[in-house]
Order: structure tokens, then C-alpha cells, then sequence
């Protein structure tokens, strides 16, 4: 994934955001995120369940866990 950035790089990136955002935002920016990631997956898992199966009902458990 980073393939041009090696483990110095990503420790510095880190150091700054902290200092640009501080401790108590980092928690709320990354839940945000994971949400949206969470919210993206889901999206891919029903386009995917719509292409396999377009004239039929929705499969059941299309919505995994984790």
C-alpha cells in the first residue's frame, strides 16, 4: 500500500497530524473513517449481490460482520 514510504516516513506523517489535530480529535477522525470504509464495503456487497442476482430478492447474511 505504501510502497514509496518506509516506516521514518509514516512515524513523521503521524508525529505532524497528532501535532496538527492534537490527542482528543485523532479517535473521532479515525471512527469517521472507519464508518465510511464500513459504509463503502456494504455498498460494494449490494452492487455485487445486485450484478450476481438482478431478478431475485437480495441474498440473506449479505450483511458480514467485521
Amino acid at each position: 500500500m505504501f510502497s514509496g514510504i518506509g516506516g521514518s516516513e509514516i512515524i513523521v506523517i503521524l508525529f505532524f497530524v497528532l501535532l496538527l489535530f492534537g490527542s482528543k480529535r485523532i479517535p473521532e477522525f479515525s471512527r469517521a473513517i472507519g464508518k465510511a470504509v464500513h459504509a463503502v464495503r456494504k455498498a460494494i456487497d449490494e452492487i455485487r449481490d445486485e450484478i450476481d442476482h438482478p431478478d431475485g430478492p437480495p441474498r440473506q447474511g449479505s450483511d458480514k460482520a467485521g
